[in-house]
């Protein structure tokens, strides 16, 4: 039941606190894995060709769709926060001095991300693998439009050397494509989980 929205109050809690815990699990692996793409070859074993994201994002809009905003807003905070205090979970790293990385506008974007993919998936008629996966890229945009802000920001100030092409392709431009795929995916995902646990 997404959030618990339909129980009482200590139910309805217990069940955000385990959707937080399981989207923070989902984020710790997910930033970790790598996407690849498996091309099967007769010559040899497959070649796994590697893209340019990881399974972060989409963990995060997975656990929104299906556990709710709260769940997902409180699974993000608790990420950055894991994060700033020098473990290394961000794709760079991870310590206080990470605010003033081009990344970190994304990192903060996973809040806003996760309150509007989850609050979508709450709505009638979100109970499809469509309605599911535009829940998901609407957060996917949303985490877009708050790293390239981060990076519009820095750049007037000129607080990091490479040029603001460059880093939005680098941040928005290339993991695009592969992050619009995985959203498909977490659609499906969705799907099946949101009927595996009877949320309407």
């Amino acid at each position: 039941m997404q959030d618990g929205s339909r129980c009482n109050h200590p139910v309805r809690s217990l069940v955000t606190v385990a959707g937080a815990i399981a989207g923070l699990m989902m984020l710790l692996t997910g930033g970790l894995i790598p996407v690849g793409f498996l091309i099967p070859s007769t010559l040899s074993s497959p070649i796994v060709l590697e893209l340019p994201s990881t399974w972060q994002v989409p963990a995060l809009l997975l656990c929104s769709l299906v556990s709710g905003p709260r769940s997902g807003v409180i699974a993000a905070i608790a990420y950055i926060t894991i994060g700033l205090v020098h473990l290394p979970v961000f794709n760079a790293g991870g310590s206080l001095s990470y605010i003033f990385t081009p990344g970190f506008g994304y990192i903060l974007g996973l809040i806003p991300a996760a309150f509007i993919s989850g609050r979508l998936a709450q709505q009638d008629g979100m109970n499809g693998f469509l309605p599911l996966m535009y829940s998901a890229f609407a957060g996917l945009f949303c985490l877009h439009i708050c790293g390239i802000t981060n990076l519009i920001f820095g750049s007037m100030f000129y607080r990091w050397p490479n040029n603001l092409a460059e880093l939005i392709f680098s941040y928005s431009l290339g993991p695009l494509p592969t992050q619009l795929a995985l959203c498909a995916s977490v659609g499906i995902l969705a799907l099946f989980l949101r009927r595996l646990l009877l949320i309407k």
